[in-house]
């Protein structure tokens, strides 16, 4: 199939170029890009399936390059110029209905392409493509001669002539190639089925691959316009309308430009025709486009714009503070050392020696690698982890008092020991002064007692972790090594008046390894730091669909912590166990002690008879009732269960008061056996018969239940797993057929969190991770299609070993609740958990094709504690979704090596992703929480996986988000306004107070102490002044004052615009200037009555005020007196003082522009 364009080629498409650019007013050069024709089968009332979109090649003519197959020109026809033609490679099936209204409608098409000009340059990266019908035709196989073989040639007609496919065609003007012969012609080869040469290729219907960027944009469907019969458009003219070559849709390209705001912009991907059509290629479509059919103009998706996020991520690993990092003088380390700290010594009583946690200078050398054999084959198994809180260091901040904090706690976990909180710590030593931002004066922390008062005693706080033979499970160690090794401690520092976050620090535990030392001791001075979300300096670029300015992460220093760490070794504590003694003729040996005592080591060779109360409780329950099974049936079986449930300690006590009166009773007769009546020997036989009777009623009713538990018993193997949390902990379990017939086992687990391995690829990393060479078959499991579950074929007596994998996300124990600990001695010892937080049974059945068991498989699973690398604390208003980006570093050993990274949330209700960059970009893990009421708090993990399988975390994070309530004020800066809030009671009396994070900007009424009567409303009035323009997060917590419990919470967002500049002056001062500079402007009363006015500034810290409340009469002018602090740095700074009223409404505001050089 050819399509012959008339004069020529050339000829047709340059005189086509000239007349559309003429008809657009387009100053850009157009050019072709793209050849399409359509072919389809109408029926004289809409098409039967949606036109093929083919498409056309430039070829030689068929003169010159004839081949087996190829067409002919009918005879009569004038000879075509030698000129390039457009030729279709192979063949097109089409389906055709014999029937004489039935035709093949075809149509020429090009994609055209035009360069953009923005503001007069014109951008060769841009692109712009639109769609032209150059004519259409019809021809009909089944008129007139019928079905046969044929050669066909038809003359495509154009204009603005009614056409099936409801587009408007080309056509030349009058007088030129039309009427000189010219025009499009047609030509192909038809062949029927039964007629096809053999000498011809088997006609085949076309099946076209799609690109990715067609399975992009398949969804984008439109539906031409005044043509309800007709076909769906093709993806090329979802890039133009049918009329005129108006552009509506851009080409996309890695050098994509923006569309102007007239045209409807959509992707279009031309990824793999840039090397042969340029720059904005059009995606090829040789496809039938049957499938943009079932969606009209109203359903088409909207296209995605690119989004820049509001909120920065958190990047919670590898957090530092960007400025300088300074550490204590020399004054305040001796400071700390005579105040009286707690030694660390060794076990023989020797000072341990203290250890650089890390080198001062770049020049000194760094401590010695770690060497776990060293550590296996140190003589003190026994490790003591020793955590000393010395002193905080107080920072000065924006908001607060130079007093700030007065109290403190923390939190931390070490290991899997119980989370910490501790008690409440207060500050004493020297407080900076404000003017002296450097100045380092650490506060000692004591304990608070019941009372109030201060344990000035013993300074500190000394917490004692030991970790030995008695805390730890056999094989336990290496992991506590590694433990220490890899990982840091994370301690959170708490506010204890308004239990406010102050921040948190990180230590690293590798330096408590103490590789064949007795004891070691480091201190370190940490960092205490917070993230704060501020807005971005770059709000400017955000684009206009944001709708609000973005907010970036800044760390801040909110104070510095003195810690010391140390770890002391000691022996191993044996146990005191008698020695064995062993037979010479090879029996058993005997483990010592004492025949009646039923203990761990001589239960094997002890027994007891037990009670029928032990073995048959349920039985005896029906026994104490006085009434037969025939009377009440089962429901007086589980009755008696029951009963026997909830009151076995009282019928114990019972029967034995009965038993000691018996005794007595005994005793006093003088031990003569005691003659009854006849009739009460009467009545007692029919008591035990009764008796009889519901003991055989019991035994018929629980026989069937009973052999079926002990054949089962006789089929069941029972194993035992040890995992924690997120871990996968693969288990093989050995399976025979006992048939002599072949069989299909289904294997069904009771719970999905044990199941079956049938991936053999993650069977052999798992055998990796756990050094194992069970064999595994290839295509061992087979899923039933009907209930998905694994099914094997095993030959008679055959056995094999069936892979189970136990993994569970969701933690079975509860944490305790955050909150400042009670009062206890200033030396405490933490008690490891228990091995076993949760035990947990499962069982997974083998049952044969009758559905009956032939295995039975019992696996007792005990989850031990697991070790949260990371603790990340989200404050969020409530009923809201929490939607935060967590960041995570770069691989930095090599960026194309970096792992495949997997999450997964331990809440089903929280979702978790990670999204995918380059190797060179970081990473972040997006979530999404939704809301409680405040002040609740939700507590969820974040297992963070380097491998496909997910067998075993990297990363254990532990997010904690608390929800807020939210109020929005805006204020003008240097200006107060107050706001209403109302505070609920609880169930309870409370007495409460107020506190919120930066005092001097925001105070609350009342700030005393009140009572909170149970179930009633209290007004709180809030009063806000910034002194600094800007969006800015305030909190504010209501507290228990007797249960240091958060009864509720507030989160204040203040939008603080700044005010209108009355006056500006500058002022010029000397870098260094000793006691500073003192200077005076002149402010006149412009009312006509006498005022009091009060002044403000936003940096307290460089000017200050000679009073800062003053009294003019009416009309008068009044000095105020300004001194100026000096500056040890140069630079330039805008001070703003602020001019308030009585009621602290801002009159003026002046700005003075200080030069410091």
């Amino acid at each position: 199939m050819w399509l012959s364009l008339l004069p020529s080629l050339d000829v047709f498409e340059q005189e086509l170029l000239q007349r559309l650019t003429s008809d657009c007013h387009n100053t850009g050069a157009l050019h072709v890009q793209e050849r399409r024709l359509h072919v389809g089968v109408h029926s004289g009332w809409t098409f039967l399936t949606p036109p093929q979109v083919l498409l056309l090649e430039l070829q030689c003519p068929p003169q010159t390059h004839r081949h087996s197959g190829s067409l002919t020109h009918t005879a009569g026809k004038q000879d075509i110029s030698p000129s390039p033609v457009l030729a279709l490679r192979g063949s097109v099936e089409v389906e055709l209905v014999p029937q004489p209204p039935f035709a093949l409608l075809f149509q020429l098409e090009y994609v055209f392409s035009s360069s953009t000009a923005a503001e007069g340059k014109l951008s060769t990266s841009s692109r712009l493509a639109f769609l032209q019908c150059l004519g259409w035709g019809a021809w009909s196989p089944f008129a007139g001669e019928g079905r046969r073989a044929q050669e066909v040639e038809l003359q495509l007609r154009g204009g603005a002539i009614p056409n099936p496919f409801g587009v408007m065609a080309y056509r030349a003007p009058s007088g030129d190639s039309e009427a000189k012969g010219g025009g499009v012609h047609l030509s192909f080869q038809f062949f029927p089925p039964d007629s096809r040469p053999p000498s011809s290729p088997t006609v085949a219907k076309r099946k076209h691959t799609v690109s990715p960027a067609y399975d992009e944009l398949r969804e984008l469907q439109v539906s031409p316009s005044r043509s309800p019969q007709g076909p769906a458009l093709s993806l090329s003219q979802l890039a133009a309308t049918s009329r005129l070559p108006t552009p509506s849709h851009s080409t996309r390209s890695p050098w994509q430009q923006s569309i102007p705001s007239g045209h409807q912009a959509s992707p279009m991907a031309a990824t793999h025709q840039q090397g042969r059509l340029g720059i904005g290629g059009i995606v090829h479509l040789e496809v039938c486009v049957k499938e943009l059919q079932d969606q009209g103009d109203d359903e088409a998706p909207l296209q995605e714009l690119t989004f820049t996020h509001t909120h920065a991520p958190v990047i919670v690993l590898g957090m530092q503070h960007t400025g300088v990092r300074r550490r204590s003088s020399r004054s305040a380390l001796a400071h700390l050392l005579s105040a009286g700290f707690p030694e660390v010594r060794d076990c023989s009583g020797q000072l341990a020696p203290l250890l650089q946690p890390d080198p001062p200078t770049a020049t000194d050398p760094p401590s010695a690698p770690f060497n776990p054999h060293r550590e296996h084959t140190d003589p003190l198994q026994t490790n003591t982890i020793i955590v000393q809180f010395l002193a905080f260091s107080r920072i000065p901040q924006a908001g607060v008092g130079p007093d700030w904090p007065r109290c403190i706690h923390f939190s931390f976990q070490l290991y899997r020991f119980p989370p910490v909180c501790t008690p409440r710590l207060q500050l004493i030593g020297p407080q900076p002064p404000p003017q002296t931002a450097n100045h380092d004066s650490p506060s000692i922390l004591a304990a608070v007692n019941k009372d109030g008062t201060v344990n000035s005693d013993c300074p500190g706080l000394q917490l004692h972790f030991p970790v030995g033979a008695r805390e730890l499970r056999p094989g336990e160690k290496k992991h506590f090594l590694r433990y220490l090794a890899q990982h840091s401690l994370q301690i959170e520092v708490w506010d204890s008046d308004s239990l406010l976050l102050i921040g948190s620090a990180a230590v690293e535990l590798k330096p408590l390894l103490r590789q064949g030392r007795p004891a070691v001791q480091m201190l370190h001075e940490l960092e205490v730091l917070t993230l704060d979300f501020v807005p971005d300096a770059n709000a400017s670029s955000l684009p206009s669909h944001a709708g609000m300015a973005p907010i970036t992460v800044a760390t801040s220093v909110k104070g510095r912590l003195h810690l010391r760490l140390g770890n002391v070794g000691g022996p191993v504590e044996g146990r005191s166990r008698p020695e064995e003694l062993k037979d010479s003729s090879g029996m058993k040996a005997f483990g010592g002690g004492s025949l009646f005592s039923v203990s761990h080591m001589n239960a094997r060779n002890t027994g007891r008879a037990l009670r029928m109360m032990e073995l048959h409780g349920d039985q005896m329950a029906l026994l104490g009732t006085g009434v037969g099974l025939c009377d009440q049936g089962v429901g007086l079986h589980g009755q008696g269960v029951e009963l026997h449930r909830q009151g076995l300690a009282e019928d114990s006590r019972l029967r034995k008061l009965h038993r000691m009166a018996a005794v007595r009773r005994s005793e006093q007769q003088g031990g003569a056996m005691e003659h009854k009546p006849y009739m009460w020997r009467c009545e007692e036989r029919r008591e035990l018969c009764r008796e009889l009777r519901v003991m055989e009623a019991w035994r018929e009713q629980t026989k069937a239940e009973g052999i079926t538990n002990m054949l089962s018993r006789a089929i069941t193997t029972q194993h035992t797993l040890y995992t924690p949390l997120g871990t996968a902990c693969p288990l093989l379990v050995p399976l025979k057929n006992p048939f002599n017939t072949p069989h299909t086992i289904s294997i069904h687990s009771q719970d999905p969190e044990l199941s079956v391995v049938v991936d053999l690829d993650e069977w052999r990393f798992l055998q990796q991770q756990m050094s194992s060479c069970a064999p595994l078959e290839e295509g061992m499991f087979r899923l039933d299609p009907e209930t998905l579950l694994p099914q094997v074929y095993l030959r008679p007596k055959e056995a094999v070993h069936i892979p189970l994998k136990y993994q569970t996300f969701v933690p079975h124990h509860s944490l305790p609740a955050q909150g400042v600990a009670p009062v206890k001695s200033h030396h405490v010892v933490q008690k490891l958990q228990s091995p076993a937080v949760g035990v947990k049974c499962i069982k997974v059945f083998f049952r044969g094709q009758d559905g009956k068991p032939v295995a039975i498989c019992q696996v007792s699973v005990e989850l031990m504690p697991h070790v949260v690398d990371q603790t990340i604390r989200f404050s969020h208003p409530e009923r809201t979704f929490l939607k935060k980006a967590i960041r995570l570093p770069a691989w930095t050993p090599a960026p194309e090596e970096a792992p495949d990274l997997h999450v997964r949330c331990s809440d089903p209700n929280v979702t978790c992703d990670i999204t995918t960059t380059a190797p060179e970009e970081p990473q972040d893990v997006q979530i999404k929480v939704a809301g409680c009421p405040s002040p609740q708090m939700k507590t969820f993990f974040i297992f963070v996986f380097t491998e496909r399988w997910r067998a075993a975390p990297a990363q254990i994070w532990q997010v904690y988000v608390h929800f807020l309530q939210r109020l929005d004020i805006s204020c003008v800066t240097g200006q107060l306004t107050c706001q209403s809030l109302v505070l609920r009671g609880t169930q309870a009396l409370r007495k409460v107070k107020c506190y919120v994070s930066h005092p001097l900007e925001m105070q609350v009424e009342p700030w005393e102490v009140f009572v909170l009567p149970a179930r009633a409303v209290q007004e709180l009035q809030v009063r806000v002044r910034c002194v600094r323009s800007g969006l800015k997060f305030l909190q504010l917590n209501v507290v228990d004052e007797q249960q240091q419990q958060l009864v509720e919470a507030w989160s204040i967002c203040v939008n603080a615009q700044p005010p209108v500049i009355s006056k500006a002056f500058e002022i010029s001062l000397p870098v260094g200037g000793g006691r500073g500079s003192t200077k005076k402007i002149s402010y006149t009363n412009p009312y006509p009555h006498t005022h009091t006015f009060r002044l403000l500034s936003d940096h307290t810290h460089l000017l200050q005020f000679k009073e800062d409340t003053f009294q003019v009469d009416g009309g008068q002018t009044y000095s105020i007196g300004l001194r100026f602090a000096p500056s040890q740095s140069p630079g330039q700074e805008d001070i703003l003082i602020y001019i308030n009223n009585e009621e602290d409404r801002n009159e003026e505001t002046y700005c003075v522009q200080v030069t410091y050089s």
